[in-house]
């Protein structure tokens, strides 16, 4: 109704304008004067008339100087008439030239018609207008059951291939046999064997799912349907496996094609988990999917691509032999898949010559795919706001702290006692986490707030780790309270900058003892089976299954573990003091002390290998 009443509008303005210039282009250079019957008969009488025209009850007059003029008769009294009844002489009339210009049939008909004609089709308007409306209401009605997919054609829209997805090398070998499927089934049926009909696709967020099962569609050089799996589910009854059905015909009218679906766990969940009887809608549309894939012909060239992060609450139909039964994993990408990956995106942006990607890559571990693109879009929104042309190795590094710990806080602005404390207190993380040999390296340290901290301690590890000891996370321990502890030793008391670090330094120690079975006291086992409900998709509680007794001495344990790595902490503090105080002092001049700077008043750091 909104785009009607626009073109409307439009069309209206158009024709006023059309209207306007032809008004303009037909004008005439003067108008005639109008004049009554009696100035007329004067002007035949002294002999001033050239012509005469008669056109309905109007008269146009010549005079013998040229000048037109224009005058009204009676409608149904003639000329002739008109003339005897103001008694003009006939010898006058004769010497005029009268001519009669008929009435065109054409307006004739219009001015009889017209009047009735107009009217009547307003009112034919309406009525289509309104029936329009109506069965636009009813087709929307009728199109729930058809799939809202999106279709990327890649003969018209451009392409993503492999070339485009940095790094899950392994992911993308896995995914050739899919291409080589899709360009030469032949190939694969000729010796009897069958392509995956289904291929789910499992990582973390932001790894970039997505981005390759488009690139598999690319390189194959097929049409790629894609659909989330929250829109298969309607409040209607029946709705989701109607759609599934259109999906998949409309998919086997494009073969070979790839159906991608996002996000399947929205759909693909455990059957019958729910509270109080399990979601007939979700489970109908979930039984529709089984039974198309399940249903391929096995010349059929579709292949199903799915794409979740939660693999475990999936349905275990789903995964068997026959439908989801390939899976590729992608990982976070390691240190050489981010510069790869740094290298894709910045392909638009222009960088200054100072950028070291490779340094990027190793302050950013855990980062995924999709976080390093918004880091460079941040970047670059960064340069912008400074009014740079390019982007520097500052901006990007920049860039990396707001990320991981908020935007800077320029206006909370601390007192200088509060200032004092703070140095210290992060000067006291970077000095033990710099001592401690199993700790990672300190690639920052700084007293300007940002997020919810007034000052901060980067570290990062030199190398990307799969696991780690029991040595790093009582060392982490020591680090996370050493600035508590930096507060009593220097000012003898203690603030309220610790409380994050209390927190977390409470969950490791947890973590240590009823997970990773780090304990000596507690033994080799883990505490606690953590219960999820699948409906929900979140983890609900955790079920203990240890008595009391036990939960006291996980209390105790954790307990001492926090004491010791107190001990460890305020023994380096003690011994030293010196550094302490040589950091603290550098942070209150300059707030901020980088990698570099801080190597040069401590010297390089020594680890286990030293």
């Amino acid at each position: 109704m909104k785009n009607l009443t626009k073109n409307f509008l439009i069309a209206f303005v158009v024709f006023l304008a059309f209207a306007s210039l032809l008004s303009l282009y037909n004008l005439p250079n003067g108008q005639p004067q109008e004049i009554d019957l009696a100035t007329l008969i004067n002007q035949i009488e002294t002999d001033q008339v050239k012509t005469i025209t008669v056109q309905d009850d109007k008269l146009n007059i010549t005079l013998n100087n040229d000048e037109e003029q224009i005058a009204y008769k009676e409608p149904n009294e003639s000329l002739s008439a008109l003339f005897d009844h103001y008694g003009v002489n006939p010898d006058k009339t004769k010497q005029i030239s009268i001519t009669i210009k008929k009435e065109s049939e054409l307006i004739f008909w219009l001015a009889t018609i017209l009047p009735f004609l107009i009217p009547l089709l307003f009112v034919v308007g309406f009525f289509l207008f309104m029936m329009r409306q109506a069965q636009g209401a009813n087709s929307k009605a009728m199109s729930f059951g058809q799939s809202g997919v999106k279709e990327f054609n890649p003969n018209k829209k451009i392409k993503t291939t492999f070339n485009d997805v940095a790094g899950v090398k392994e992911a993308k070998k896995e995914l050739e046999e899919v291409v080589e499927f899709l360009k030469n089934p032949k190939k694969f049926t000729s010796l009897g064997a069958t392509i995956p009909k289904g291929v789910l696709l499992l990582g973390a967020p932001g790894t970039g799912k997505t981005l390759l099962a488009k690139a598999v569609a690319g390189e194959a050089n097929v049409p790629f349907f894609s659909i989330s799996g929250s829109e298969f589910v309607e409040m209607f009854v029946g709705v989701g496996a109607s759609r599934v059905r259109d999906l998949f015909r409309r998919a086997k009218k494009n073969a070979p094609c790839i159906v991608f679906i996002d996000e399947i766990d929205a759909v693909g969940r455990q059957r019958g988990a729910g509270l109080g009887g399990s979601h007939d809608e979700r489970e109908q549309t979930l039984n529709q999917i089984l039974v198309e894939m399940d249903g391929f012909e096995p010349n059929t060239n579709v292949i199903v691509m799915a794409a979740t992060n939660r693999p475990d609450v999936l349905d275990s139909a789903l995964l068997r032999p026959g439908r989801f039964d390939r899976r590729v994993t992608l990982d976070l990408p390691d240190i050489n898949d981010r510069e790869m990956i740094l290298k894709v995106h910045r392909r638009k942006k222009p960088m200054a010559a100072d950028v070291n990607l490779r340094q990027i890559g190793e302050r950013t571990p855990g980062f995924s795919g999709a976080d390093l693109s918004n880091l460079l879009n941040e970047a670059a929104i960064l340069a912008a706001l400074n009014n740079k042309k390019q982007i520097n190795q500052l901006d990007i590094i920049n860039s990396i702290d707001k990320i991981l710990l908020g935007p800077e806080r320029k206006s909370h602005i601390l007192n200088k006692a509060e200032k004092e404390i703070t140095a210290y207190h992060e000067a006291g993380h970077a000095l033990v986490a710099h001592l401690l040999p199993n700790t990672d390296p300190v690639r920052k340290v700084s007293i300007i707030a940002r997020g919810m901290a007034a000052g901060f301690t980067l570290k990062l590890p030199s190398e990307d780790k799969k696991l780690h000891s029991r040595s790093e996370f009582i060392e982490e321990l020591a680090v996370l309270l050493a600035g508590r502890i930096t507060e009593k030793k220097v000012f003898d008391e203690v603030t309220t900058g610790a409380q994050s670090d209390l927190r977390e330094a409470t969950k490791l120690a947890k973590r240590l003892i009823t997970e990773y079975g780090m304990s000596d006291k507690l033994g080799l086992r883990t505490f606690g089976e953590r219960e999820e409900l699948v409906f929900l998709g979140r983890e609900l509680h955790e079920q203990r299954d240890y008595s009391e007794k036990t939960a006291q001495d996980i209390d105790e344990e954790i307990y001492r573990l926090t004491s010791d790595a107190a001990k460890t902490a305020e023994k380096i503090i003690t011994e030293h003091k010196t550094d302490l105080d040589k950091i603290a002092q550098e942070l209150l001049i300059k707030e901020t002390i980088e990698a570099e700077e801080f190597e040069k008043l401590l010297g390089k750091k020594k680890t286990t290998t030293d």
